[in-house]
C-alpha cells in the first residue's frame, strides 16, 4: 500500500467513525446528505431510503451528472433518534452540504428541517408523513411521499367500510409518527360512527405488552389499530395470539417491514398496512427493479422508490434553476412538475405533493403482501 493510499484508508476509517459514508472524493461534485437510521431499531427502513437514493445517483452519474457536475451521496446515522438527528444536522451544515435526503422517521425530520431552514439547506424527505413538519411554512423543505392526514383516512375509512367492526383499539408509541397517524384514524372512525374503545400509548421500545393486552380483552375490542413502527407491533401481534386475544390488526407503512414477520410469525398473517402503492410493479419500472437485483437490493421496501424520486427531482431541480442556489432550486421545484418512477410529481406551496395515494395491502406471514379487497 504506497502513501497515497494509505491516506485515502485513514480518511475513510476517519469518516466511518464519524457514522459518515461517502460515495466520491472529488471537489467539485454537488454533494447530497442521505440522512436516516444506519443503526437502532428501524435501521430497514433507513436502508430503503439509501439504496433508492445511491441507485438515483449512480444512473443519474451515468448519464453525465448535473449541469456538467457529478452527485456525490453521503450517509449520515441519526438512528432515528431526535437528538442525534439535530446532531447530523448541524455535522451537515459544517460539512457544507446543500441538499439533503431524508431524514426518515418525523420525530428526527422535524427538528433537523428547523436547521435545514436556518442553514439555507434543501431537504427532501422520501418517508416522513407527519403534516408538522410542512406546516410551518418553510421555503426549503419538501417531501415525495404523502401525509398522514391521507394516510389516516385511508386506513379509518377502510377500517369503517370494508371491517365494520362494533368496538376499536388505537394504540399508539407516543411518538410524533406514531400519534400523530393513530389520531387521524381516530378522528376518521369516529366522524364514521365507529366506536373506539380505547386510545391508550406504548412506550417505543417496550417489549412486554401483557398489561396491554389485558386492557384490549376488557374492552372487548374486535379490531386493533397500531400507530408507530415493526418492531414493537411485531411482538404485540405474537403475545396477542399467544395470550388468546384473536382479533385483526393494522397499522401504517412504518410497520409494512418484513421483519415483522421474523418477529410476530404466523400471527402477522392477515395484519393491513396502508403504504404507497408497489412502485416495483410498474411495468415502467421494469429495468430499474432489475437494476437493484442485480446489486442484490430489494425494491419492494415502500421507501425506496420515493428515495430515488428525491435525488431525481433536486437533480432536475438544479438543472431548471441552472444553479445549486437552493433558493432558485426550491422555487423550481415548486413551479415544474417531475416524471418520476413514482409518478409525475408536482409540489404544492408547502413542498407536499399536489397528489399522492396510498393503498391497503394485506400483509402474509412469508413477507409478502398482496392488495386488500
Amino acid at each position: 500500500m504506497n502513501k497515497a493510499t494509505k491516506q485515502i484508508s485513514k480518511l475513510f476509517a476517519a469518516m466511518a467513525m464519524a457514522g459518515v459514508a461517502s460515495y466520491s472524493v472529488a471537489a467539485d461534485n454537488i454533494k447530497i446528505g442521505m440522512a436516516g437510521p444506519v443503526t437502532g431499531a428501524v435501521a430497514q427502513y433507513g436502508e430503503m431510503q439509501f439504496i433508492g437514493a445511491k441507485m438515483a445517483i449512480e444512473q443519474i452519474n451515468k448519464a453525465g451528472g448535473v449541469n456538467g457536475a457529478m452527485l456525490e451521496g453521503v450517509v449520515y446515522d441519526d438512528a432515528c433518534d431526535p437528538k442525534q438527528a439535530v446532531a447530523v444536522a448541524n455535522k451537515i451544515v459544517n460539512d457544507e452540504v446543500k441538499f439533503v435526503i431524508g431524514h426518515l422517521c418525523s420525530s428526527s425530520t422535524q427538528p433537523a428541517s428547523d436547521i435545514y431552514e436556518d442553514e439555507g439547506i434543501l431537504m427532501v424527505t422520501p418517508a416522513s408523513t407527519s403534516p408538522d413538519i410542512t406546516a410551518r411554512g418553510y421555503e426549503l423543505v419538501f417531501r415525495t411521499i404523502g401525509l398522514d392526514s391521507l394516510q389516516g383516512p385511508t386506513a379509518g375509512n377502510f377500517i369503517a367500510d370494508s371491517i365494520k367492526p362494533k368496538n376499536v383499539a388505537v394504540i399508539h408509541d407516543k411518538q410524533q409518527y406514531g400519534e400523530g397517524i393513530a389520531t387521524a384514524v381516530k378522528q376518521t372512525l369516529e366522524g364514521k360512527g365507529v366506536n373506539v374503545a380505547l386510545f391508550e400509548g406504548i412506550n417505543a421500545g417496550d417489549k412486554d405488552f401483557s398489561a396491554m393486552i389485558s386492557k384490549l380483552k376488557q374492552a372487548n375490542v374486535d379490531f386493533i389499530y397500531y400507530g408507530g413502527y415493526h418492531p414493537e407491533l411485531g411482538l404485540l401481534l405474537r403475545q396477542s395470539s399467544e395470550k388468546g386475544l384473536k382479533v385483526r390488526f393494522m397499522g401504517p407503512e412504518g410497520v409494512g417491514n418484513k421483519e415483522i414477520s421474523a418477529i410476530a410469525g404466523p400471527a402477522s398473517e392477515g395484519l393491513l398496512v396502508t403504504l404507497p402503492k408497489s412502485f416495483d410493479q410498474d411495468p415502467k419500472n421494469q429495468a430499474l427493479v432489475e437494476a437493484f437485483k442485480a446489486k442484490n437490493e430489494d425494491p419492494t421496501g415502500p421507501f425506496v422508490f420515493p428515495a430515488y424520486a428525491a435525488v431525481q427531482v433536486i437533480a432536475e431541480g438544479i438543472e431548471k434553476a441552472g444553479d445549486t442556489d437552493t433558493a432558485k432550486v426550491a422555487e423550481a421545484l415548486r413551479a415544474n412538475s417531475f416524471d418520476t418512477p413514482t409518478g409525475n410529481l408536482a409540489f404544492d406551496e408547502k413542498g407536499d405533493l399536489k397528489d399522492f395515494s396510498f393503498v391497503v395491502y394485506e400483509w402474509h406471514q412469508d413477507g409478502t403482501k398482496s392488495e386488500a379487497k
